[in-house]
């Protein structure tokens, strides 16, 4: 039996589902080549000097039963997130990081205060956990948008991650690292194994709830057929000769941020920028094991 063995870390899944959610019938392949034209394409572009990288990270810090008088009591969840930026350019610097903590839920429910900081309620549609848990990741991804607008005077803007809640940001990149659609129909697929290290494939577009133009680029090698892999996403509300600029220029400017596996468990996908804003925001989280404490003692008051 032959096999390769990924290096993206198993703990955090894989890089690329093996099994694709298919979304080509939303996809539109021929806006910047023709289908049989598509080839691996180098970009003539210097590398962005000012880059702003914009992430954030989220814990749930624990479970909630949130009791009401002659009723079963409701689930939540509290939780800390954060988001920041960092800019690089003749050094990397954080710029911003900025903490929340919520509680999420579904049900009628009152702040919580700590003596590690207030829990503010952040109301979700539901409160199941799915529903909770897409609520947190609404509140970061709302709190990296506003950081991405107050530090958008740069050459080049990258959101790790699908742009979503950043796509208002003007001149925003969204880079995806984990892969879990298939956008593209299968013949034009043998293009992703075949591109080199700093190429990008032809510009592809997406219409679901919103319209963005994709691209995938190689940004360092890999083992299997993901390794170094990652699509970017740019607001569809550009030509087409704008988008072709801006995928030049991410993927002029990106592979040399790729990280080394000895350094980066999700390496190289999780750029190094992405992975030092990571352990930063973390840090700023605080201890886990203290917001616990610090609930319970609140509950018991």
């Amino acid at each position: 039996m032959r096999f390769t063995v990924e290096a993206w870390d198993p703990d955090y899944g894989a890089p690329s589902d093996p099994d694709l959610a298919d979304a080509t019938e939303n996809v539109d392949v021929s806006v910047e080549l023709a289908p049989e034209q598509w080839h691996p394409i180098l970009p003539e572009a210097v590398p962005a000097p000012d880059i702003l990288f914009v992430d954030g990270v989220r814990r749930v810090d624990a479970n909630l039963w949130i009791e009401h008088e002659g009723r079963f009591p409701s689930f939540g969840l509290a939780a800390t997130f954060a988001a920041g930026a960092v800019r690089c350019n003749s050094e990397a610097v954080v710029v911003a990081a900025e903490v929340r903590r919520g509680v999420f839920t579904g049900a009628d429910a009152d702040p919580v205060e700590t003596n590690i900081g207030t829990y503010q309620v952040m109301s979700t549609k539901g409160s199941t956990p799915e529903e909770l848990w897409l609520g947190i990741q609404q509140r970061m991804g709302d709190l990296e948008g506003g950081i991405a607008e107050l530090h958008a005077d740069v050459a080049l803007m990258v959101v790790d991650g699908p742009l979503s809640h950043r796509r208002h940001v003007e001149g925003a990149v969204g880079y995806v690292k984990t892969q879990h659609v298939q956008y593209l129909p299968d013949d034009l697929r043998a293009t992703l194994g075949a591109l080199p290290v700093g190429h990008r494939t032809p510009l592809f577009l997406t219409t679901t709830s919103w319209s963005r133009f994709s691209w995938y680029l190689r940004l360092a090698n890999g083992t299997g057929p993901a390794g170094g892999l990652v699509r970017c996403e740019v607001q569809a509300d550009m030509s087409v000769a704008e988008a072709m600029r801006r995928a030049n220029l991410v993927t002029a400017s990106l592979p040399r941020y790729a990280s080394a596996r000895h350094k980066d468990p999700r390496a190289p996908q999780n750029l190094y920028p992405i992975g030092g804003l990571e352990r930063e925001l973390r840090r700023r989280l605080g201890d886990r094991d203290l917001a616990i404490r610090a609930l319970r003692l609140a509950a018991a008051a």
